[in-house]
């Protein structure tokens, strides 16, 4: 056997897995179609990651949490719908603690990527791409584009929610194409954000105001593919006149950061659900298991339990001199994954039909929605206890 796990996509999920592994004596190699200095230098995509307790807790025991060089505290959050000046807030907990952090994508990245360079046992095939894989009772193996063929007791998909591994393995997904994308953008304002995040389910559209260190933040604005194309070409000034009027000057006067280097980023909306988590001698984590629609900032945060689910299980196998690739594990996996992964994957699917129906009849349960949670002290504090979490 040329390796016992064989990881395709260096992606967070990939990355963070990989480095799970650390101290197991497995031999492991990470696939990677992005080459070594775009690996080791991501540049800036605009997202900015909504992390919770509970990731906060993996990143720390995975040794890239320290490594960050931007995190900005998220004290509290607001849910706001339409013209309505009621809000449903999500405060800190008694002690005062944040609720979560928000850390740009491309640092966590970065972070992962620090972490696994070097790591002994552990190599790195990048500029490489899938060419072929199958798995049979006695290992996976997968052909290269380099020509290379390997072989491992263990094959990971991690490489998104498109995931061509994924189909190589014959796992049927759930692949909904919702026809909006998001316009992501860091901007400067004149008021002060407080440390609130604010997600605001408009008339016609969905704004979400993420607060940022040195009192900027980033607007996350959600509208049919072809307006937000249209948003996006605008000027730098036209643009943040267009930002300050559709979020009702919450903020104050919108000013597009200009200095950041590709300050706006269109990212259309696709959600998956894969069928299966799980198949033989092979396992799906992060997005190429559950690719989730980004309103409740679920996604990331799934996709870093669920890595850590798997790597659980292959380093008990490992402790205990048994096959990392063995029936028993995965299906281990498949199960614990899936029972924390569909509730979310519905409850999301659920909000975002209810808060995205412009009819008459939808307005007014999603209102009468936000009032009954606001009178729900357990529901607010089961929510804040989820976020909060370790």
């Amino acid at each position: 056997m040329d390796y016992d796990v064989i990881i395709v996509g260096g992606g967070p999920a990939g990355l963070a897995f990989a480095r799970s592994l650390n101290d197991q004596g497995l031999e492991t190699l990470l696939v990677e179609r992005q080459p070594y200095a775009a690996l080791a230098d991501p540049a800036y995509d605009g997202r900015e990651i909504a992390l919770t307790h509970g990731s906060r807790a993996i990143l720390e025991r995975l040794g890239a949490w320290e490594r960050l060089p931007e995190i900005a505290p998220l004290q509290a959050a607001r849910v706001r719908n339409g013209r309505s000046a009621f809000a449903l807030d999500f405060e800190p907990g008694p002690a005062g603690e944040a609720l979560g952090w928000l850390v740009p994508n491309h640092h966590i990245r970065r972070a992962l990527f620090e972490t696994v360079a070097g790591q002994p046992g552990l190599r790195l095939a990048c500029g490489t791409s899938l060419a072929s894989a199958r798995t049979g009772r006695r290992f996976a193996e997968v052909a290269l584009s380099t020509g290379e063929t390997v072989r491992g007791r263990l094959l990971v998909a991690a490489d998104s929610r498109m995931s061509p591994l994924r189909d190589q393995l014959g796992i049927a997904a759930e692949v909904n194409r919702l026809g909006r994308s998001m316009l992501v953008c860091r901007v400067a304002h004149s008021k002060w954000h407080e440390q609130v995040a604010t997600e605001w389910f408009g008339h016609g559209q969905t704004i979400a105001l993420l607060p940022l260190n040195n009192g900027m933040s980033s607007v996350v604005l959600t509208l049919p593919e072809r307006e937000i194309e249209q948003l996006a070409a605008l000027p730098d000034a036209a643009l943040g006149a267009e930002l300050t009027r559709r979020s009702a000057n919450l903020l104050g006067t919108m000013e597009v950061a200009g200095e950041v280097a590709g300050s706006r980023h269109v990212y259309p909306l696709v959600t998956t659900w894969a069928k299966h988590f799980g198949a033989r001698r092979a396992a799906l984590i992060g997005d190429a298991a559950v690719g989730m629609h980004p309103v409740t900032a679920h996604g990331f945060n799934l996709g870093l339990s669920g890595q850590a689910l798997l790597a659980a299980v292959v380093g008990e196998a490992a402790r205990r001199g048994r096959d990392p690739g063995g029936e028993r594990g995965i299906r281990a996996y498949e199960e614990a994954h899936r029972a924390a992964a569909r509730p979310l994957w519905l409850g999301t699917n659920l909000l975002v039909r209810l808060y995205t129906d412009e009819r008459p009849l939808a307005r007014a349960v999603r209102h009468a929605g936000l009032r009954l949670g606001a009178r729900l002290p357990l529901f607010r504090s089961g929510v804040r206890g989820m976020l909060m979490a370790r």
